[in-house]
């Protein structure tokens, strides 16, 4: 690739961003999955383009504009149970709701600056080829770079509330949910099931060369 390292890795958390624009704009019930999309894409991207420059000056509007879109559409309990894995049924009702909101913030604070200094040429949602029934769904995208890599897009989708909404997220083969469940399972075990000592010290990553690599998820 010709990034160099550091406009890599934000590129890199620019994408994961775009990841987390799909959570930040509610899909119509009468929504196909991939229109939903394309719709919270470009929604989102259309209070970006143009104010890069004042978005890199002022890094904390663009996180409050991503936490203010995201109140009561996400579906971060889901998620947050689904991170935590086997440790969510031990976990008290204070913990568990601790953890969503922790998780949620971690994510806005890395990825957000990443999001307007990433240089992409073209988001494009393909066209669904049997995307799933009932409440459960599957729509791929591709992140085209201005260089021409492309980082392919994966999301698993999920009807409630009449809405659909992102549950899990594959970039460039690399399982996101299962990745952030597999450090929060060691994270539990190097600090002896300590819930709290987690959840204050989380830090969710996703290595740079694990993404460029890609995996086979």
């Amino acid at each position: 690739m010709n990034m160099s390292l550091p406009a890599f890795k934000h590129g890199l958390q620019a994408l994961l961003l775009i990841v987390l624009a799909l959570f930040l704009t509610p899909a119509q019930a009468q929504s196909s999955p991939d229109q939903a999309i394309r719709d919270s894409i470009d929604e989102l991207m259309s209070k970006i383009e143009g104010r890069r420059d004042y978005f890199q000056q002022h890094p904390g509007e663009l996180e409050a504009l991503v936490d203010e879109n995201l109140e009561g559409v996400a579906d971060f309990r889901y998620i947050g149970a689904s991170v935590m894995g086997r440790y969510f049924r031990n976990a008290t009702p204070e913990q568990r709701s601790r953890f969503v909101e922790t998780f949620r913030n971690t994510l806005i604070d890395t990825y957000a600056k990443g999001l307007v200094t990433f240089d992409y040429r073209e988001l494009r949602v393909l066209e669904s080829q049997g995307v799933g029934s009932g409440d459960q769904a599957s729509v791929d995208m591709e992140v085209v770079a201005s260089d021409g890599q492309v980082y392919p897009v994966s999301y698993s989708l999920r009807r409630h509330d009449g809405q659909w909404k992102v549950v899990n997220v594959i970039v460039n083969g690399i399982n996101l949910g299962l990745t952030f469940r597999n450090q929060f399972d060691q994270a539990m075990r190097e600090n002896n099931r300590d819930y709290d000592a987690v959840i204050d010290n989380w830090s969710p990553e996703v290595g740079t060369e694990e993404l460029e690599q890609g995996g086979s998820a």
